[in-house]
């Protein structure tokens, strides 16, 4: 059985996940935290609950989801995981982060990256990755056929979608990743996004006010 916990972290009021099975392993996912009590407030859940970390995945390499990225280094050795597309993303965080006056530690950079038909395990479970670019070039989502859940990142919201203003971003295939790649999902899918609240493929196909089925 997986579970998930929901963290809701820097200014940017993004939601940080951790999934975790019932033998206490975990997935962190968009580690957001970006300053100490954040951090302790984290740090503090994975002790209380006996969690064993196990992995370190970005959705994406915006500022928001990647602040946390070091400290999950530091604490657990986990070498973030994502896209190699989104790599330009992740670098240069570390120069306009300053201007925005975000506390910043550089986060560490892997040797190889994640492909969209690679799977993640953790324990007897396996999550597959959605290849969905627009929001940013090589966005990548959670899903778990079996638990029927999506860890969606900035693709898809409640009512809403990504913004497309930001570099790297493509508005025409955003809507075609949602299209083709999320709402193509069951419509029973429970769909976490990066901010906001949860939602399902099933009310977005109907209410999206920008791309209904």
């Amino acid at each position: 059985m997986l579970h998930i916990k929901t963290f809701t972290f820097n200014p940017y009021q993004e939601n940080t996940y951790i999934i975790y099975n019932d033998e206490k392993e975990c997935i962190i996912v968009d580690p957001g935290m970006h300053n100490y009590q954040e951090e302790e407030v984290f740090k503090s859940y994975v002790e209380q609950q006996n969690l064993k970390p196990i992995a370190l995945i970005n959705t994406h390499g915006h500022i928001d989801h990647v602040l946390g990225n070091r400290f999950i280094y530091e604490t657990y050795g986990l070498m973030p995981q994502f896209h190699e597309l989104e790599l330009p993303l992740v670098v240069q965080v570390q120069n306009y982060a300053p201007q925005m006056g975000i506390r910043y530690e550089p986060s560490p950079i892997p040797e190889t990256f994640l492909k969209e038909t690679d799977q993640l395990k953790i324990g007897d479970e396996t999550i597959s990755l959605i290849f969905a670019p627009g929001h940013s070039p090589g966005h990548l989502c959670l899903y778990s056929k079996d638990h029927g859940f999506l860890i969606g990142g900035d693709v898809l919201f409640h009512r809403s979608i990504g913004r497309t203003d930001l570099p790297g971003g493509n508005h025409q295939q955003l809507l075609n990743s949602i299209a083709q790649n999320i709402y193509s999902l069951p419509e029973e899918t429970v769909v976490h996004p990066g901010h906001g609240p949860s939602t399902t493929v099933a009310e977005e196909k109907q209410m999206n006010p920008f791309i209904r089925a």
